[in-house]
Order: structure tokens, then C-alpha cells, then sequence
């Protein structure tokens, strides 16, 4: 089984229209166009009835007390935790590509709507559902895809995994508002296969210029 993007190779920076935010030099992170990168895959296994994609990145902080402080950075050695992106379910094993822009493109404030999305698949709520919470102007659940916004006085640059699963069953036995958690945890039995691809982004300008 194989994943690959033309948006970016495997291993390499993320271009910043896929990024939830951007760099601006005036502010340290501005809006970005938010769209969802082209994916696509090959080599199922002949049972796959469907597909699971699921987008984290692991470098999150697990302690947000120097998050985007000025003055401070976040130091490498903080121990870190996986933050979901994106994830989406029971995609039909037909369809072998998804475009630029599909799922998502530009940011909706108070989040997309879901679970319901295209080629009859589910979208889980993605993690600005929690890092919203408690703000008037954006909080809400966020489906579907939100791309990158590290922290722009981070010292290591993230890395954001896109990992399709081929499953033996057709849909997956979740219902409403689910996370990336429970997707996991649902599909762990019914797994055939599955494959990644990574991109790195920063919002740190001394970062990025090396990526």
C-alpha cells in the first residue's frame, strides 16, 4: 500500500496554503488558506471495504505556559503530545485520490460542519475543537481538516503525519461527534493495512528558513 501527495514530497516542508496559519512579521502568525493537501494511494488490499485518514502531529507541547510568550521559547526537551488535524472515516476504497481544496478551504470560524462529508464519509472533530473552547469568537466543533499552526516561539519544527488505514469493514461503529482517540480504538480489530506520508512546518522564521 502506497500514500504520496503533490503537495509536498514526503519528508519535506508544507507549503503554506496548506497551514492553518502563517508567518507575518508584524504579529508572528496571521491566517493562512487553510486547504487540505492532494493525497493519493495505491496497492489496497483486495478485501479493503474502506478507508481511514488520519493527520496528527506529534510534536505538540505537552505544557502550554511558554506557548507564543514573548520573550520566552519552547524548549526541545519539553515532552510532547499528538495533536489530530484531521480525520476522516468509511471513505469507499474507490476512491484512490483526494484534490487540493477538497475538505477543506479556508478556515471557518466556530469550525466546519460535520460529521457528514463527501463520497459518503464521516469527518471527526479535529483538536481546535479544544483549543477554541472558552473563546467567544471561534470556539465550537471543528471537522474535518484544519491545517498547521505550531507555536511561533517553538525551537523544533512539527511534523504532521498523514496516515491512511484499509479496513475489512464498511463503516466504522461510531455515531455523532468522535475523535481522533476513538477512531482508533474502533478500528484497531479491522486493519489491513496502512501507510504515511509526513510534512514539517514552523511558524518560528529562524525554524523555518531551514526546512
Amino acid at each position: 500500500m502506497k500514500i504520496w501527495s503533490d503537495s509536498f514530497k514526503d519528508g519535506a516542508k508544507i507549503p503554506t496554503p496548506f497551514a492553518f496559519c502563517k508567518i507575518d512579521a508584524a504579529t508572528h502568525a496571521a491566517m493562512s488558506d487553510n486547504r487540505n493537501p492532494h493525497l493519493a494511494w495505491s496497492d489496497l488490499p483486495g478485501n479493503t471495504r474502506s478507508l481511514v485518514l488520519i493527520c496528527h502531529d506529534y510534536d505538540v507541547p505537552s505544557k502550554g505556559d511558554d506557548v507564543n510568550q514573548e520573550g520566552k521559547t519552547v524548549p526541545a526537551d519539553l515532552p510532547r503530545v499528538d495533536f489530530y488535524h484531521w480525520v476522516l472515516i468509511d471513505l469507499p476504497p474507490t476512491v484512490t485520490s483526494i484534490s487540493e481544496g477538497e475538505y477543506s478551504s479556508g478556515i471557518t470560524a466556530k469550525g466546519k460542519n460535520g460529521p457528514e462529508a463527501l463520497h459518503g464519509s464521516r469527518q471527526g472533530i479535529n483538536d481546535y475543537t479544544a483549543w477554541f473552547a472558552g473563546d467567544r469568537e471561534m470556539e465550537g466543533d471543528y471537522y474535518g481538516y484544519d491545517g498547521p499552526c505550531p507555536p511561533w516561539n517553538d525551537s523544533i519544527p512539527h511534523h504532521y503525519v498523514f496516515t491512511l488505514y484499509a479496513l475489512d469493514i464498511e463503516k466504522l461503529p461510531l455515531s455523532g461527534r468522535f475523535s481522533g482517540q476513538d477512531v482508533l480504538s474502533a478500528m484497531k480489530d479491522h486493519i489491513l493495512a496502512q501507510a504515511s506520508i509526513t510534512g514539517v512546518y514552523s511558524l518560528n522564521p529562524e525554524i523555518e528558513k531551514t526546512l
